[in-house]
């Protein structure tokens, strides 16, 4: 049984938050966490069990009023129910007194979002993240905005990464030792996860073409999102294009990730760019395997990219430091892959290379933030496939890939 992140943050919330919602992908491990928290007094409800849908679908307010604590899995599934919750919160706002599960994101419904504002709190649980399989307490973030990353004794490099990287965090996915047997499993989720799961939240006139318009994303991983691009794969428009994308980002495939920029650069690029949350997910749509990434690494690193953008997103829903993640590009070609805004204004750089070797003209994008940033900026760093920690100067390294959960 792995330990959690976010199980301590699940845990404050209820001590002093009348509604918790932990939101993220089916199968992430969601239900696995909410169980651990039951107890006798605090019932278990699963909205995939037809009966109780049903009921909770025909009746919000009568299946909510027979009910002092509760767990609620999946309530996307009746997003009815929140606002029957609602009502009975502001009668008594006990702390505690429901914890509900979500594998969409039915806040970005507005009259949902709007009526349980002040009432409860949510939490992102994405699929496992390395340390967590490793059993290590993180400390990547605090150490990045300190600037003190080091060497890394026993990092994975070479075709364990590859390997790592490829498995993905998917509870069930690792748990199988053969490659061909996680892409089996990756294959059923995918199924289910656009046949059924985007069902639940909202009428798609292209249900068929959905897998097709996947893999025409997975093409673009770590790219900037071109909507009217990627509509026209499957022949729809450029704003049916955009609301795919969303309803993807709604049931966690995908993510969009919003440009950094400030006034002291005039030529930024603002189009946010495009990753897959899970490498695994992203390597199973894509056709790669170990045995065609070890023949060309072309492939690898954009899955190398949403890789490292998937685990810090874990860290940061784990951390007590208050981040938000953008990237960074201007109209002279120079990048940052991940930039990491703190809440006092500090900012972080982190770019992703494939190979064992770094140079210094590789942290041109990193120079560049620097510059903008002025004493904003705090550190920045080249993730690299090695075991060996280079300074490049002030605030600039290339350090261990490893170092995301040494």
């Amino acid at each position: 049984m792995f330990e959690r992140f976010v199980a301590h943050r699940v845990e404050e919330a209820l001590s002093d938050t009348p509604v918790v919602l932990v939101v993220g992908p089916r199968r992430a491990g969601k239900t696995t966490l909410v169980r651990k928290m039951g107890t006798n007094s605090r019932a278990y409800i699963t909205l995939d069990d037809q009966t109780a849908l049903a009921a909770a679908q025909s009746d919000p307010a009568g299946f909510i009023r027979g009910l002092d604590q509760a767990i609620i899995d999946e309530v996307q599934r009746a997003p009815d129910l929140l606002l029957a919750i609602k009502k009975t919160v502001d009668e008594d706002y006990r702390p505690g007194r429901f914890l509900l599960t979500g594998s969409a994101n039915v806040l970005t419904l507005p009259k949902i979002a709007d009526s349980l504002a002040g009432r409860m709190e949510t939490i992102q649980m994405l699929p496992l993240a390395r340390a967590e399989i490793a059993g290590r307490t993180p400390s990547f973030l605090e150490r990045l905005f300190d600037g003190r990353l080091g060497p890394q004794p026993d990092a994975l490099v070479g075709d364990e990464l590859i390997r790592v990287v490829l498995a993905g965090g998917f509870p069930e996915a690792i748990s199988r030792d053969k490659e061909r047997r996680r892409q089996d499993w990756a294959r059923a989720y995918l199924t289910s996860i656009l046949t059924r799961d985007l069902r639940d939240i909202a009428d798609v006139e292209k249900l068929t073409e959905l897998p097709r318009f996947v893999r025409l994303l997975a093409e673009h991983a770590g790219q900037l999102v071109n909507y009217s691009q990627f509509g026209a794969g499957i022949n729809v428009s450029h704003k049916t294009g955009q609301r795919y994308v969303g309803l993807l980002e709604q049931v966690f495939l995908v993510a969009t990730v919003q440009p950094w920029f400030t006034n002291a650069l005039k030529r930024i690029v603002k189009t946010p760019k495009l990753h897959f949350l899970d490498s695994g997910l992203l390597a199973t749509v894509r056709g790669l395997t170990f045995d065609r990434i070890k023949s060309d690494r072309t492939a690898f690193g954009a899955l190398l990219e949403s890789f490292v953008f998937s685990e810090v997103l874990k860290l940061i829903s784990g951390s007590d430091l208050r981040v938000t993640a953008h990237h960074f590009r201007d109209r002279d070609g120079r990048e940052v892959d991940v930039i990491l805004e703190r809440d006092d204004g500090m900012v972080v750089g982190i770019e992703v290379k494939a190979s064992a070797t770094v140079k210094a003209t590789d942290f041109t994008g990193l120079k560049a933030l620097a510059e903008a940033c002025g004493e904003r900026f705090a550190y920045g760093v080249i993730l690299y496939d090695s075991a060996d920690f280079v300074p490049f100067g002030d605030k600039l390294a290339a350090a261990p890939l490893s170092c995301l959960w040494g």
